[in-house]
């Protein structure tokens, strides 16, 4: 029971973070403020750069401060690991500046927050690293990065999104794999080629598309199917491991 409340507890704090900020942040003309939770930004307090923020937003919507403190506060969410609420702020900046000139930016901090509620989903519950967890962030963080790439190519995250997108494409090269494996291991032999072939046309150029050639080879030679059986040996011997 005490779980259940407490789950609802912080439930209702991120619902009602802006009221408890407003509460908590003294009533100060906004240009101190703004100090204030700038200060807090540079010295790495978070949790109070963002009682600040949220309390300027909240009183000063279309302040002079408006705009830069919604890309404060995307920062400090993600800073925070308060994902959700940073995905919510980026989409709601997004949607009121389409053609604000640090956009780049904002398509680059989605980016980072998805990566991280990829990282975060479980392996800093369990510590476990699973490569057949869910990918829905690391897709959303792909088409993120990929999205920057193709609007502003010359970015000065352009860089590192190019590397971000070789690494997320590997991600999701593995769950296929994983995928792959799992219905291998199910004796789902049709599901399993389907799902390596798959794999091999998206992801060509991975380690888990040369791995998923091992699995289309098992499960052809299940269904004793000698023509695919060559073809696949064939395939296996012209890119080695």
């Amino acid at each position: 029971m005490k779980h259940h409340t407490l789950s609802g507890l912080l439930a209702l704090s991120l619902l009602f973070g802006c009221s408890s900020s407003e509460e908590i942040v003294p009533d100060v003309p906004p240009s101190e403020l703004y100090s204030e939770a700038q200060t807090s930004l540079q010295n790495g307090n978070w949790l109070t750069a963002i009682q600040k923020l949220e309390a300027l937003d909240s009183r000063y919507p279309f302040g002079a401060y408006s705009e830069q403190v919604q890309l404060d506060l995307i920062y400090a969410y993600y800073k925070n690991d308060d994902l959700a609420l940073g995905l919510a702020t980026i989409e709601r900046f997004s949607r009121l500046n389409p053609t604000h000139e640090k956009m780049d930016w904002v398509l680059y901090m989605r980016g980072l927050t998805h990566m991280a509620q990829d990282r975060n989903f479980m392996h800093d519950l369990f510590n476990v690293d699973r490569a057949d967890r869910d990918p829905e962030p690391v897709k959303a963080a792909f088409a993120d990065f990929k999205k920057l790439l193709q609007r502003y190519p010359t970015s000065p995250y352009a860089e590192d999104a190019h590397k971000r997108l070789f690494a997320l494409k590997n991600r999701l090269a593995e769950y296929d794999l994983a995928t792959a494996d799992f219905y291998l291991r199910r004796e789902a032999w049709i599901a399993a080629i389907n799902r390596a072939q798959e794999l091999q046309k998206t992801y060509p150029d991975t380690e888990a598309a040369r791995k998923s050639l091992h699995i289309q080879l098992e499960a052809y030679k299940q269904l004793k199917l000698d023509d695919a059986i060559a073809r696949t040996q064939k395939l296996i011997a012209l890119n080695p491991q």
